[in-house]
């Protein structure tokens, strides 16, 4: 059977793949400690729950507008104006099945193709794989740990071309965890409104920082940035809802109305229930959000107080999100079984196969220097895989 182009185009997201490989052994009766999955150990916060059962007795269970209804659109309209100070009108709102899907009809509403998407790395898995199925080109910007992972204005102006048509920022960053202060975003946002560039804002970690770090949307930052940006959030990481498939975008009339349109002829509306829960999650008791800030911010400090104990590992501590990406490049070239680890996917392979331990390779976010361990599993997991991550680093020769 002959597959459509842009089927070989992609792969796999190698994230989920490695939930899946851990959850196989697990069935299979192995004892696997994952660090791979990136969703929130709690459970949905009751009053949520709560709300979508009282939707579901009211026979809430039809279609809906294919972008959203009203009532979820001014909950986001109200999130957005009391804690970003950004102000939306409804027909610059859509509501879509998860924040990828939002990302996804961007991609479809903007790029042509050959159009280049500027992709700060390490990047989250999808942003280049989104841009390659709306037949775009992704162009990769390199970041470093010396400068916390964000992209530096220099860096920037470099990799701009007259092919360029967006950028991607991504803070709170999965994988990295960094976090851009308002300072950093207005020397981008300048860069931006001066090459007229699109900008895909993913704030969709915007709840979980710590250390007090102030957080900024891009888009908050001046009128003609604000122009330009496409927020993208939604409920999934803050309120524990992965499952409920609710993302959010915000920004230009015409964008917006073009995203509308895709979705109407793809998803058609998210779901009723979860639209009427993620009301209640935007505009009801933060309680919830505010207890898994604190347990992941404990969660944070003692992984990488670890990681950073353990011989050839190295981790900058992560000011959001609830992941760590920790250099293992020193490893390379120690043996195991008399075979050399020569990359993040040996490593990946080597934690699993000798520690029982899910990790996902660098390579996957643009960085093969670097491994990720998500800390959204308990405590105990985590005090356990460490410890066999760092009996397994004993035994390399």
């Amino acid at each position: 059977m002959v597959l459509a182009e842009r089927v070989k185009k992609i792969k796999p997201s190698p994230t989920l793949a490695v939930s899946a490989k851990a959850k196989k052994l697990k069935a299979d009766g192995i004892d696997i400690i994952s660090f791979g999955a990136g969703e929130p150990d709690f459970d949905t916060p009751q009053n949520i729950k709560d709300t979508a059962i009282k939707a579901l007795d009211e026979g809430f269970t039809k279609y809906t507008p294919a972008d959203g209804i009203e009532e979820l659109k001014d909950a986001i309209i109200n999130k957005l104006r009391e804690q970003n100070g950004l102000t939306y009108e409804r027909n610059q709102i859509i509501v879509s099945c998860g924040a990828k899907h939002t990302i996804y009809n961007i991609a479809q509403a903007i790029l042509n193709e050959g159009d280049e998407v500027l992709i700060p790395s390490p990047y989250w898995v999808s942003y280049p794989d989104i841009t390659l199925l709306a037949d775009g080109l992704p162009v990769i910007v390199k970041t470093h740990e010396k400068h916390g992972f964000k992209v530096q204005p220099e860096d920037l102006k470099k990799a701009i071309t007259p092919k360029s048509k967006a950028l991607v920022i991504n803070s709170p960053s999965n994988p990295t965890g960094a976090v851009y202060s308002a300072q950093e975003l207005k020397k981008i946002a300048d860069i931006v409104v001066e090459n007229n560039l699109i900008v895909i804002s993913d704030e969709i970690y915007e709840k979980l920082i710590y250390d007090e770090f102030p957080f900024t949307s891009i888009a908050s930052l001046g009128e003609e940035i604000k122009n330009l940006t496409i927020v993208v959030n939604g409920v999934s990481k803050a309120y524990s809802m992965t499952g409920w498939r609710i993302g959010y975008g915000a920004g230009n009339t015409e964008i917006i109305s073009a995203m509308s349109k895709i979705q109407s002829q793809s998803t058609s509306n998210p779901t009723s229930i979860a639209q009427k829960a993620s009301v209640e999650a935007l505009g009801g008791s933060q309680d919830a959000v505010e207890m898994m800030v604190k347990e992941f911010d404990k969660r944070r400090k003692y992984i990488v107080e670890r990681l950073n104990s353990v011989g050839g590992i190295s981790c900058l501590k992560p000011s959001g999100a609830f992941y760590v990406f920790p250099r293992v490049s020193a490893l390379y070239q120690r043996e195991v079984k008399g075979k050399k680890l020569q990359n993040s996917t040996g490593i990946a392979d080597f934690l699993l196969d000798t520690a029982r331990v899910a990790v996902v390779p660098g390579l996957a976010f643009g960085d093969d220097n670097y491994i990720r361990l998500s800390y959204a599993t308990s405590f105990e997991n985590i005090k356990e895989g460490l410890d066999r991550i760092e009996e397994a680093t004993r035994q390399l020769g």
